[in-house]
């Protein structure tokens, strides 16, 4: 059922208005309200999937009630209805959030192509923001050890900002996760993420994944493509492995932080882009600067924040909660009844060093489902865990 509120002082107007939407589907629910006040007690108390509003009414008009509900919920379409029509008006209310704008006495068809259009509009509202929840769970961080509760104070420091951030840290440990809490966080969030993994594309290639390439500027290039930074265009580009980047693609890269502007491989034409970047690395950059196989001004164009993730072994407070996660997800995954760690189990793991991290510990949980009984405890641990 869509529930719809109708907000008109003039009844005759709003009984219409009721039989003639409801009419149009029988998944239609109108609810009235005679004005302004009454509208906003009802947006409050009930969810709707669209709101028509009359502009002119006593105690409280349409635009106010129309800039109330945008602050408290602003997934609710409007549709505008008003016997004083004018352009400016139109306008607006259309600045202010309106979906449409309808004059009175309201064309039919308008209103109901509107009417549809404004609840096709909600529905997809409504799944983006299922789906980036989906995501947001994907993309966890999980862990409440003093390190940890410090990169989340940065990331809510930094990320609302367009700051270039750094990540470093050892293979395993969730860079990546940071990049996208990041990026989750920001006024980009509605934008792309696109990343590129440096270290697993040829270096003959990287230029043209970076900057995409017109059609013959090379062997194979059959028609033009759209690089990376075109595609994160209002976005944010994660160059992953950054320190494996080729030094001519990091000449590139520079020029293209230092202007906002992109050229595809054999083009002379300018691109603008508007671009966060967000870079991670495994590897010593202030080295690799030492031994000129990274250049020094791109290090500091992307180091403007820092942010180092601890290995699991500087953080094992955490490998409970990780535990936990990770065999809630596993046993999802494999289809199998839930499997419960005892203490001791868990004080088996803190025992072990994790050079492969949390990548590595990921793996031993599931080994552990798969091979343990309905308990895991510190003996099947010992026994499978492999260490």
């Amino acid at each position: 059922m869509k529930k719809i509120l109708l907000i008109e002082d003039e009844e005759a107007i709003r009984r219409v208005l009721k039989r003639i939407i409801e009419q149009l589907d029988k998944e239609y629910v109108v609810e009235e309200a005679a004005d302004g006040v009454e509208g906003m007690e009802k947006i409050k108390k009930n969810d709707f999937d669209l709101v028509l509003c009359d502009i002119k009414m006593p105690k409280k008009d349409g635009i106010e009630v129309l800039e109330e509900t945008k602050k408290i919920k602003p997934e609710i379409p409007f549709l505008m209805i008003s016997g004083h029509g004018d352009l400016e008006t139109a306008v607006e209310t259309m600045r202010k959030g309106a979906f449409d704008y309808i004059s009175k006495p309201p064309d039919l068809n308008r209103l109901m192509t509107s009417v549809r259009n404004a609840l096709e509009r909600k529905e997809l509202i409504t799944e983006n923001i299922q789906l980036k929840k989906k995501v947001s769970k994907k993309y966890e961080m999980i862990g409440d050890s003093p390190k940890m509760q410090e990169i989340k104070e940065i990331i809510e420091k930094v990320a609302p900002t367009d700051a270039r951030v750094l990540i470093t840290g050892d293979n395993g440990t969730g860079k990546e996760l940071v990049a996208h809490w990041i990026h989750q966080k920001s006024k980009r969030s509605k934008g792309p993420m696109v990343e590129v993994n440096c270290a697993a594309i040829p270096s003959e290639l990287i230029e043209s994944e970076l900057f995409g390439h017109i059609k013959g500027s090379f062997t194979g290039a059959y028609k033009d493509k759209k690089g990376k930074f075109e595609q994160a265009n209002g976005g944010t580009l994660f160059l992953d492995e950054v320190g494996d980047m080729s030094l001519s693609a990091q000449a590139k890269v520079l020029r293209a932080l230092q202007e906002n502007k992109i050229n595809r491989v054999g083009s002379d034409k300018s691109i603008k882009v508007d671009v966060r970047i967000i870079a991670a690395t495994n590897k010593d950059l202030k080295k690799e600067i030492q031994e000129g196989r990274f250049r020094e001004d791109l290090y500091h164009r992307l180091a403007v924040i820092l942010i180092k993730v601890p290995s699991l072994d500087e953080r094992k407070e955490d490998i409970p909660a990780l535990v936990e996660y990770f065999a809630k997800k596993i046993v999802e995954e494999q289809s199998m009844p839930p499997k419960k760690f005892t203490k001791d189990a868990y004080t088996e793991l803190q025992k072990f060093n994790w050079s492969g991290n949390i990548r590595e510990l990921r793996n031993v949980v599931e080994r552990l489902i798969i091979l343990g009984g309905k308990e895991i405890t510190g003996k099947d641990v010992k026994a499978f865990a492999g260490k």
